[in-house]
């Protein structure tokens, strides 16, 4: 009922699939070579923090949260700002550039973590950028009803990237006797090749220029005026919420494993490689069955890894499983909400709409990732993952609730 001026294919179906194929590929590429990059970053960031600096819980969580909610409202802009000007590449490309640029930036920051914090910020501000309007371009060439497919295609491709990303900081660490410096330069490297193939090889999608009262900051601010809209991003939001962060994972794991400091990237690596196999076939899924489902089953196999990791047990093939149960969670979520999200906007704030999810989602987080430092600085470990839990079945009902009776009525 809201969906009238959303693009749908039209007779010309058959070639949009064609291009269909070539901007999903180029933007995989581009994805697959940043997550390389950003990847070697995050997979040793909290043992550089937290062992390597010495910074406790607290500390580590608010910059975690920092990490991905600190930058929400630039998403706002980036995405506004792409669709006012009609050029998403241009703006993904900015965000991109700017990431890239910061990796360099953690050698300066050295271990201050004011100037740390400072660059982190920057980092993902790149990443608030470019996320909303990359996502707009596959939503853009793609019909409606192949949305999960393609969100899937993209998200395998970059988590090929993601799980290789760890495994070159484990290569690089050893080569450089453990030193972090090397990550940061060898990334930063690598993030300077996907600016460059997206400048040379991905096309932005410009479309007819839409009447000006279309694309202004009160037709922006109408969105929240549809009610389809409002539920899915109040069903994100409470989603957000119980989401505590990779790091915070991998650390509770690290140390109730006592797993050797050289071993803590591959946590990242289980996670990604079973992301990788399952983004495609739950995205196909997610275009059978209905979105919203596939949401939510996928925040459920997250509420199973915190009771997992709450329970006591241990060995290799927990570890495994609760590594396996985290890959499901990315890959029936991270694309598929976005599919979930593309068809409810019109096409001439695509950008914005999708930005508006993605922000209400990274405030959530950094609530959560901040309260969750706090709470295991207070409580320990044991005490923080309980509370968690216990959250994330309340956020979970509430969503389902939201998204279930969203995905009915739309």
């Amino acid at each position: 009922m809201y969906l009238a001026s959303v693009e749908r294919p039209s007779a010309g179906a058959a070639d949009r699939t064609k291009r269909l194929a070539g901007t999903v590929l180029a933007l995989g590429t581009v994805s697959l070579i940043t997550d390389v990059s950003s990847e070697m970053v995050s997979a040793i960031l909290p043992l550089y923090l937290v062992a390597g600096l010495g910074l406790g819980p607290a500390v580590y969580g608010l910059i975690d949260g920092l990490y991905t909610g600190a930058t929400a409202l630039l998403r706002l802009a980036g995405g506004y700002l792409a669709d006012r000007a009609r050029r998403r590449k241009t703006v993904a490309a900015a965000g991109y550039g700017l990431s890239a640029f910061m990796k360099f930036g953690l050698l300066a920051a050295g271990g201050s973590v004011p100037w740390l914090s400072a660059v982190i910020v920057a980092d993902r501000a790149g990443k608030g950028l470019r996320t909303a309007p990359r996502d707009a371009l596959i939503t853009l060439a793609t019909p409606d009803g192949q949305l999960g497919r393609a969100f899937g295609v993209h998200r395998a491709m970059d988590t090929t990237g993601a799980f290789a990303g760890p495994l070159v900081a484990l290569a690089v660490l050893a080569a450089s006797g453990q030193a972090y410096d090397a990550v940061f330069v060898v990334s930063g490297c690598v993030a300077m090749i996907g600016v460059l193939t997206l400048v040379l090889f991905v096309r932005d999608h410009r479309g007819p220029r839409p009447p000006s009262n279309t694309v202004s900051l009160v037709a922006a601010a109408g969105l929240l005026r549809r009610r389809p809209v409002r539920a899915l991003l109040a069903g994100a939001v409470l989603l957000g919420l119980s989401t505590i962060g990779d790091g915070f994972v991998y650390l509770l794991l690290q140390r109730r494993e006592s797993l050797a400091t050289g071993w803590f990237p591959l946590l990242a690596v289980g996670t990604s490689l079973a992301y990788l196999i399952l983004a495609v076939p739950l995205g196909n899924l997610a275009d059978r069955v209905g979105r919203a489902p596939v949401v939510l089953g996928g925040y459920a196999a997250l509420g199973a890894v915190y009771l997992l990791l709450d329970s006591g047990l241990a060995g290799p093939l927990v570890v495994i499983f609760i590594l396996l149960l985290y890959g499901v969670y990315y890959a029936a979520t991270d694309g598929v909400l976005m599919a979930l999200a593309g068809p409810l906007l019109p096409a001439e704030l695509r950008t914005t709409g999708l930005a508006l999810v993605q922000t209400g989602q990274a405030l959530a987080y950094l609530a959560s990732s901040v309260l969750f430092g706090l709470a295991w600085q207070w409580w320990g470990a044991t005490g923080a993952i309980r509370a968690v839990t216990v959250l994330a079945v309340l956020t979970l009902s509430g969503s389902a609730l939201l998204l279930l009776r969203f995905a009915r009525e739309s």
